[in-house]
C-alpha cells in the first residue's frame, strides 16, 4: 500500500477547514424520529468520502438489509445501542462499536433500545443527500409507495435491498 496521488500541488498549504459545531441544526429531520447532520459530503469533498451524524429518537427506526455498488459504508456509535447487521447476523452495537462494509457487502442497522447516534461514513462520496432528502419526503407526505416506485428510488441511488435477513 502507498499513498494515492497527490491532489494539492501548491507550496504552502491553504486555509479550506471548516469547522461544523455540535450544536448546529440537523440538515435533514426524517419523520421527526431521526436527525442527520451532513458533517461532511461527497461534494465537500472532491468525492473522497461523506460523513454524518445519525441521531435516532426513542422510536426503533433504521434501514432493512440492503448492499452498494458503488461504495463502502461505516458505522461508529457514539452514543446508544445501534443494532448492526453484517449480512449474517444482527449485533448491538454500543459507544466504541464499529462495522465496516465494503462495496457490496449486505448491511443494516437500527435502533432498538432508546435513543442511539452514531456515526456513518461512505466511501467514495456519493451524493447519499437526495436519497435521504427523498426518504424524508416520503415519510412527511405519508405517501405509501408500490413496489416498482420503491425499485425505481433504490435503483436511483445504488441501493439493493435484500429481502431475507
Amino acid at each position: 500500500m502507498s499513498y494515492p496521488d497527490a491532489r494539492y500541488l501548491g507550496d504552502k498549504g491553504e486555509v479550506t477547514g471548516r469547522l461544523h459545531t455540535a450544536d448546529t441544526a440537523p440538515d435533514l429531520l426524517i419523520g421527526g424520529r431521526t436527525r442527520v447532520h451532513y458533517l461532511a459530503t461527497g461534494a465537500s469533498t472532491g468525492g473522497q468520502y461523506g460523513l454524518y451524524r445519525w441521531e435516532m429518537g426513542a422510536e426503533p427506526s433504521g434501514g432493512g438489509p440492503h448492499f452498494h455498488r458503488t461504495f463502502s459504508e461505516s458505522f461508529f456509535v457514539l452514543n446508544g445501542t445501534v443494532s448492526l447487521y453484517n449480512g449474517e447476523s444482527w449485533a448491538d452495537g454500543t459507544p466504541g462499536d464499529f462495522l465496516h462494509v465494503p462495496p457490496g457487502g449486505i448491511h443494516a442497522f437500527r435502533n432498538s433500545d432508546g435513543p442511539a447516534t452514531m456515526l456513518v461514513l461512505f466511501a467514495p462520496g456519493a451524493p447519499r443527500e437526495a436519497y435521504f432528502q427523498e426518504l424524508a419526503e416520503i415519510v412527511a407526505s405519508g405517501r405509501q409507495l408500490s413496489e416498482e416506485e420503491w425499485t425505481d428510488l433504490y435503483g436511483r441511488h445504488d441501493q439493493y435491498m435484500v429481502l431475507s435477513e
